[in-house]
């Protein structure tokens, strides 16, 4: 069976425009630290502080910005600030848990978008025919690695924009002894 990347989404925010500039200041542009995987993406050299009721955290930001400012947390990070996150697709915040986000300009407080991100596969469509899968369909998949583990519950996100990877948060990476270049199989 054919293989596929796995990799480890660590805390981060996405910002809208308008957040950015109250964040960072007006007119202010994101700085590109490393492109990621998946084409347009990219890890920026800014950092925001995440505030809960109980404490704070470093994360940085991902860009390029989006439609709904959007802060995706483990649920330890989420324990560590206090705050009851979801586990929802990227972009599903209707609902979702409240925060405050401090740049070094200003504050934004967000009354809903902290979630804990479902663990996906992003697959283009040539991808999800190899594989056998479909957009929005769940299934499981083995990692492979010294702590051999399968993850059920795993959502198949299919668009040409995508390049295939598997993504999964730090609590599961270190769950699953994820690190460095490791490989999943979908099984089931």
């Amino acid at each position: 069976m054919a293989n596929f990347i796995i990799e480890t989404s660590a805390r981060h925010v996405h910002v809208t425009r308008e957040a950015l500039d109250i964040l960072f200041g007006e007119g202010f542009e994101l700085e590109v630290k490393k492109e990621l995987s998946q084409p347009g993406q990219f890890a920026t050299n800014q950092k925001v502080e995440v505030v809960g009721p109980k404490s704070s955290l470093k994360c940085s930001i991902l860009g390029p910005c989006r439609p709904e400012t959007q802060v995706e947390l483990s649920f330890t990070d989420a324990r560590t600030v206090g705050i009851v996150a979801p586990i929802r697709e990227s972009a599903d915040i209707a609902g979702s848990a409240p925060c405050k986000i401090v740049g070094p300009c200003g504050e934004v407080e967000i009354s809903e978008g902290v979630i804990a991100a479902k663990r996906h596969i992003h697959f283009t469509p040539a991808d999800a025919e190899e594989f056998g899968v479909s957009d929005k369909q769940i299934v499981s998949v083995k990692i492979n690695s010294e702590r051999t583990t399968v993850y059920g519950d795993v959502v198949i996100r299919v668009s040409e924009k995508f390049a295939p990877a598997m993504h999964i948060d730090t609590d599961e990476a270190n769950a699953a002894c994820a690190f460095g270049e490791i490989y999943g199989t979908v099984i089931g």
